[in-house]
């Protein structure tokens, strides 16, 4: 008895962890817990290149969002009819002028990411901004990806949250699908300084769309493989706050 109720406060615990914040980490270690299976679409594979091409407008297919194995994890179905269609990835008309194909935009106050494309388009994402996420804009590189991220609770959490300690001493939290960066994370630096800024995934679908307390700028899990992909390294991003919104740019189609 006593077994099961240990058992069962970890899983409360994992749970709780995934609300947390998610900017300050370091190097990535593959996974090494193994979850329960869930039913599962095809295997994840990576692509040779960065993905940048445009193609059909519109919202992306909802297998999309199917349960899908990662690696050593299984990520599971996100319940995409209960997330705001305008959140779902979509390939959207977009004014890019003067960006180059894979320039990233965060438009923290409308909940949504962009990655330009040739010709006029742009992939949208639904996000999650969380407090740190509101902290800082400008312009940044792209100078670290990881798959399934080790996540670093900032001394200061820890200070607030004492069940947190064993995660501390540059020590962190191993990945898997309750931690709080996701399937992947990118790392902002504006040239060899970092500024803690993130791009990662999240458990909590239901959190898109939203501002949260904590962390940075968060996609659910398979919008950030998506987009982990479709961004090259050293890739430029623009991050807006407030009044600052590059809105997107509503092209009428030519008339046939």
């Amino acid at each position: 008895m006593k077994t099961r109720l240990n058992t069962l406060l970890l899983g409360v615990s994992l749970a709780a962890l995934a609300t947390l914040g998610a900017c300050t980490t370091q190097t990535q270690q593959r996974a090494s817990l193994n979850p329960a299976p869930v039913p599962m679409a095809q295997a994840y594979v990576a692509p040779a290149e960065a993905i940048v091409s445009g193609g059909p407008l519109g919202p992306v297919e909802l297998t999309a969002y199917g349960a899908m194995e990662d690696g050593a994890f299984k990520l599971p179905a996100i319940p995409i009819s209960k997330v705001d269609e305008k959140y779902r990835r979509q390939r959207v008309f977009y004014n890019g002028e003067g960006m180059e194909p894979g320039t990233v935009v965060v438009d923290t106050g409308n909940h949504f990411l962009y990655v330009v494309e040739p010709q006029g388009t742009a992939m949208r994402y639904g996000i999650g901004v969380g407090k740190a996420g509101f902290s800082w804009a400008g312009e940044a590189d792209i100078k670290d990806k990881q798959h399934w991220p080790k996540w670093f609770p900032p001394a200061e959490m820890i200070a607030r949250r004492p069940e947190l300690k064993p995660y501390g001493n540059e020590v962190g939290m191993e990945p898997g699908l309750m931690n709080p960066l996701g399937a992947r994370a990118l790392y902002l630096y504006q040239g060899n300084k970092d500024t803690l800024y993130r791009l990662h995934g999240t458990p909590e679908w239901w959190s898109i769309g939203k501002s949260v307390s904590s962390g940075c700028i968060r996609l659910m899990n398979q919008d950030i493989v998506d987009l982990y992909d479709r961004v090259p390294m050293n890739a430029r991003v623009i991050v807006l706050q407030g009044k600052e919104r590059l809105a997107e740019h509503r092209i009428k189609a030519p008339q046939s």
